[in-house]
């Protein structure tokens, strides 16, 4: 891609909070994510009790995520996290465990090559790269000081339109700040997160679409307010999202949810 493409994408990242560029990765390649996903989910096994549903809705949010040892220490683990509705009284799938899935996290950048591949690619390092989700920020549970330092690929590894649960954002949002954050709770409390503020209530209207093709990747600011739809439609609509931060300068909250640990430290993005 030309230094004019990447620089009117930069442009409309600064203005908007996110930009939507195409061809970051290859048919093939999101089809080897895929097929790779698919091994892995075959050959997942989460006891019962460890069976956590991922929400964005503040008070689900605090019930689930936040009072699960399983998904506060998945930092540097390969963990599975349900959609809604997926299990029946006895604990038991009630869908095939491929549909059952909202996300895999939060390390399989480190430990699964293809990812990881991906995740330290040359076209990611390159100058311009700087089911329903709720309306959110990534900035309330990615925390920097100063804020801005955190930005979000979202690669699609099949189209993702209106109709199967595109992003949608508010343009221009990331320059009001944040209006709550999720943080680590003292050691031997519970919940293990809480909340700090309350997320704003949005009108419907001030929210534009991002659909993205096949290998596109979506910048996102990680002030920006954007959500996605639950997906209705006939078509799966799969994607591979990680987050990069700017190191320098830059002092990675002690009370967010997700932290380094000796066993994998936050790895850069530029390896010598």
């Amino acid at each position: 891609m030309s230094d004019y493409y990447y620089c009117l994408s930069n442009i409309q990242y600064k203005e908007d909070g996110f930009v939507v560029l195409d061809g970051l990765l290859s048919s093939q390649e999101c089809d080897e994510l895929r097929q790779r996903m698919n091994e892995i989910v075959d050959q997942m096994d989460v006891p019962e009790h460890c069976r956590t549903t991922f929400t964005t809705y503040h008070d689900e949010q605090l019930k689930t995520q936040g009072s699960a040892d399983y998904f506060i220490t998945s930092g540097d683990k390969i963990r599975f996290f349900f959609e809604k509705g997926v299990f029946d009284d006895q604990g038991e799938f009630k869908v095939p465990k491929h549909l059952s899935l909202n996300k895999v996290g939060h390390a399989l950048h480190a430990y699964e090559p293809l990812y990881k591949k991906v995740t330290h690619s040359a076209k990611v390092q390159q100058p311009g790269i700087g089911g329903e989700v709720t309306a959110h920020q990534d900035a309330t549970f990615l925390h920097t000081e100063p804020l801005g330092r955190v930005m979000g690929l979202w690669i699609a590894l099949e189209d993702a339109t209106v109709n199967n649960g595109c992003l949608w954002f508010i343009p221009g949002s990331h320059r009001s700040g944040i209006s709550r954050r999720m943080v680590r709770t003292p050691k031997g409390s519970f919940p293990l997160t809480d909340f700090i503020g309350r997320e704003q209530a949005y009108q419907e209207d001030t929210f534009v679409a991002a659909p993205v093709q096949k290998g596109g990747v979506v910048l996102i600011h990680g002030e920006v307010v954007h959500r996605s739809a639950e997906n209705i439609s006939e078509e799966s609509r799969h994607v591979y999202t990680f987050h990069v931060m700017e190191a320098l300068d830059t002092r990675w909250s002690p009370d967010n949810w997700l932290q380094p640990t000796e066993e994998l430290p936050f790895p850069p993005l530029y390896t010598k």
